[in-house]
């Protein structure tokens, strides 16, 4: 059983309906502004992460995770059916997608995202897993609020060609085609989303292309990690945190 506590923040795995309950509710609460559940058929098949500030006794974080055998077994993520990623099919180790990922939009402290990248680590390092990979979302609908971000991603963070996603769902931007523009650094740091920044310091890449979900009003880029691809020194960093 997964628990990890450092300073007044405490993680652990849901093991209740209430626990489940608590999670969809702060999901909702970060997704879509609203004080009620977020729960999709993906929930059954996962654990559950939950971040708390002990304190205070709130939920401030939390994320789910879906654990593959393989990249054979790559349909069954929630990430497939917005991207084509028959290309990952080939990848031959353990993989884990990383979902649903929100912290409170009440709290602002960096140490929940530590602590909550701790607990990934420990789940990672125990389960041998190889691959994490998600979907990566930028608040609203608008791909224009993202123009440097996204121009930056083009520009150092794709992902390598063996393994790039290709387009599926309806609605997308195809930002490494169309953005001619160079990033303005600062600008884009500035847009991009805290956990995006995290998997892009540990060697992360992304797609080529963003999916515009309505549904959750959100642009999304699907994000690959390989665990083999993290520096040492970061690696020593999230371990220290996890041990």
């Amino acid at each position: 059983m997964l628990t990890l506590r450092k300073g007044r923040y405490a993680a652990r795995m849901a093991e209740s309906d209430a626990d489940h309950a608590a999670a969809q509710h702060l999901r909702a609460l970060s997704f879509r502004g609203e004080a009620r559940s977020d729960a999709d058929p993906y929930d059954a098949e996962c654990a559950h992460v939950l971040v708390e500030d002990t304190r205070a006794g709130t939920l401030v974080c939390c994320f789910r995770l879906l654990h593959l055998p393989n990249g054979r077994a790559i349909d069954r993520s929630y990430s497939a059916q917005f991207y084509e990623l028959s290309a990952l099919s080939a990848f031959d180790g353990p993989m884990v997608e990383m979902g649903r990922f929100c912290i409170h939009p009440d709290w602002r402290d960096p140490d929940i995202l530590r602590v909550a990248w701790g607990a990934m680590t420990a789940y990672v390092d125990r389960e041998g897993v190889e691959m994490l990979f998600g979907c990566s979302s930028f608040h609203g609908t608008e791909a224009r609020d993202y123009y440097d971000a996204f121009a930056l991603l083009r520009d150092r963070h794709l992902a390598p060609k063996r393994w790039l996603p290709r387009v599926k769902a309806p609605s997308v931007f195809r930002f490494a085609s169309r953005l001619r523009r160079k990033p303005d650094l600062k600008a884009a740091q500035a847009k991009m989303p805290p956990l995006l920044r995290t998997y892009l310091l540990m060697g992360g890449w992304v797609s080529d292309h963003a999916v515009i979900d309505d549904d959750l009003g959100t642009l999304h880029v699907f994000t690959g990690l390989e665990i083999r691809a993290v520096p040492p020194g970061r690696a020593r960093l999230l371990r220290a945190v996890a041990g």
